[in-house]
């Protein structure tokens, strides 16, 4: 059992995990926020891809790295304890922003990769499972909430300042050193978390195997080799499906997965049977919430790059520079690397690498008559810090919608959780809807749009994501059986990985859309739709959610 703390103050152990979280999604959001831009770069050791691969490469990163806690979960609840696994993520984490700060071959390229795709799959769910056992007392329990939005805007600071520092270091040096401080700031978050460890230890409860729980062995032959076999009939199969192989992949190798969590809902019985059904209907809307979320890392970050007016005024321009914010970009023609289907650099007969002439794409739809001159750069803002505007608004926003529900709590009238997943979502499709508009605002093959767009979207987004992310993770620990808890925290990063997969499918048809409109119109459309089917349930899901709460565990 958890002792239980004298009084119902936050614990000591929500900073530490606060400050450990926080460094952590520094070197995270760090990393995720340049890595597009590093693979379509042609200078300082970019990889010099077009959008539908670079896209390819990091919608399946994202979706691995959501996909993986389903392991780390279930490892951390039957085996190593949720401290361990932690140090184990954070440390492969650590490595694989250290590799990826190598210059080298595609080899580095995915090594580094695979290392943080493992390593968050220990450490992310674990960190939150952890923060949820310490609130699972009588006192803590109506903090747990609070605890979470609390967690969750560490998670923002760190994502805020991490595109500033990335932008410093990819400008005045190269990528590497921008990778490299994102396995700084993993290290910073291994020290932290490691002096912390009498405040947290409390949380690291391992709870026994029932008997109708499934064997790891029955795991394994069941899910995983199912997993394998079906990812590996998806990659191979001729032609594709959806787009790339790695698209087919991962789909195909998911279904065993999703079958799994049903599985679990089928054998349990009574008010088990009923939390995870809850959380399975909720996780299903949260796709599509988790498809715009990951907007972000792909269709976003092509519009800020190319379609959004970056430049500066004069006086912004000189306060900016001497911090290397800004990027230079000129009109001379350089070499591009050509890049095959398989991720490899085309090379020639001869061994040299095959290149072209090229200029930056942010020449692509800007007037020629405001081109500079042949040999003269043009100041821009760097596109990564565009990345920053979402952790901005949600530093911004958090206390005006918590001290919202506070006020509507003290009433009797604050909305129950799955009433937020249901209002996020459909808050979610609107910031979408907000896209359309920039598309249609002007003809943004001949001109570039107002940064105000973006801002916008983002802001309308993240009133969606005060809704539904830190509620999620706080739903999961009060609604999951204690026995599941870790291994449903999983299934909550599941959703990300598909959202994030379905995310990188949809942009890697960017260049296919002629009318950009109706590319984000689908998200808009795929939220709104999915709020008539969860609406009419919110009263039966929060019943559910009641019951698990109330029950004392």
């Amino acid at each position: 059992m958890i002792e239980k703390p004298v009084s119902a103050k936050h614990p000591r152990g929500l900073y530490v995990l606060f400050f450990t979280e926080m460094w952590e999604r520094f070197g995270f959001y760090l990393m995720i926020g340049i890595l597009p831009l590093f693979l379509r770069a042609t200078d300082k050791g970019g990889r010099g891809m077009d959008n539908a691969l670079s896209i390819d490469v990091v919608g399946t990163y994202v979706a691995l790295v959501y996909l993986t806690p389903f392991l780390g979960g279930l490892l951390a609840d039957r085996y190593l304890g949720y401290r361990k696994s932690i140090f184990i993520g954070g440390g492969l984490m650590a490595l694989g922003y250290l590799i990826l700060g190598i210059p080298g071959s595609n080899s580095l390229l995915f090594a580094g990769l695979g290392c943080v795709i493992v390593g968050n799959g220990f450490f992310k769910p674990n960190i939150s499972t952890l923060l949820g056992n310490i609130y699972n007392t009588k006192e803590l329990k109506p903090k747990k909430d609070i605890a979470y939005n609390i967690f969750y805007m560490g998670v923002n600071i760190g994502a805020f300042i991490c595109n500033f520092v990335a932008a410093y270091l990819r400008n005045n040096y190269n990528w590497g050193y921008a990778f490299m401080a994102a396995g700084v700031g993993m290290i910073i978050a291994l020290i932290w978390f490691a002096f912390g460890q009498k405040y947290v230890k409390q949380g690291d409860i391992m709870n026994p195997v029932q008997k109708e729980d499934m064997p790891m062995s029955k795991i394994v032959l069941y899910v995983f080799v199912p997993a394998i076999i079906a990812g590996a009939i998806g990659w191979f199969i001729p032609g594709n499906i959806i787009g790339s192989d790695s698209n087919d992949a991962f789909i195909f190798a998911c279904v065993p997965i999703i079958i799994f969590y049903f599985s679990i809902w089928a054998r349990c019985k009574g008010l088990d049977k009923r939390r995870i059904g809850t959380l399975l209907t909720l996780f299903g809307v949260a796709i599509i919430f988790w498809n715009i979320y990951n907007q972000n890392s792909t269709a976003l970050t092509i519009w800020a790059e190319t379609y959004t007016n970056r430049e500066t005024p004069p006086a912004a321009e000189k306060l900016l520079t001497p911090f290397a914010f800004l990027e230079k970009v000129n009109t001379n023609p350089h070499e591009v690397p050509v890049i095959d289907n398989q991720f490899r650099t085309s090379l020639g007969t001869d061994g040299k690498v095959i290149t072209g002439l090229g200029i930056n794409p942010y020449f692509k739809n800007l007037p020629k008559d405001k081109w500079p001159p042949q040999g003269q750069d043009l100041k821009l803002v760097s596109t990564e810090i565009y990345q920053s505007i979402n952790p901005f608004w949600i530093i911004l926003l958090t206390p005006v919608i918590v001290g919202l529900f506070g006020f509507l709590r003290a009433r009797g009238k604050e909305p129950s959780t799955p009433e937020k997943f249901a209002w996020g979502t459909l808050i979610a499709g609107l910031s979408s809807l907000v896209m359309v508009f920039a598309c249609l605002s002007t003809n943004i093959y001949l001109n570039k749009v107002s940064s105000g767009w973006i801002f916008a979207s983002y802001g309308v987004f993240t009133i969606s994501e005060l809704f539904m992310s830190p509620v999620g993770l706080s739903l999961v620990s009060k609604v999951a059986p204690r026995r599941f808890t870790s291994l449903m925290m999983g299934g909550w990063f599941i959703t990300t990985s598909l959202g994030g997969k379905i995310s990188g499918i949809l942009a890697g048809f960017w260049d296919q859309f002629d009318n950009k409109a109706f590319f984000f119109a689908i998200s808009a459309v795929a939220a709104i739709v999915a709020c008539f089917f969860i609406f009419p349930l919110t009263k039966r899901l929060s019943k559910v959610v009641d019951e698990a709460t109330a029950q004392i565990e």
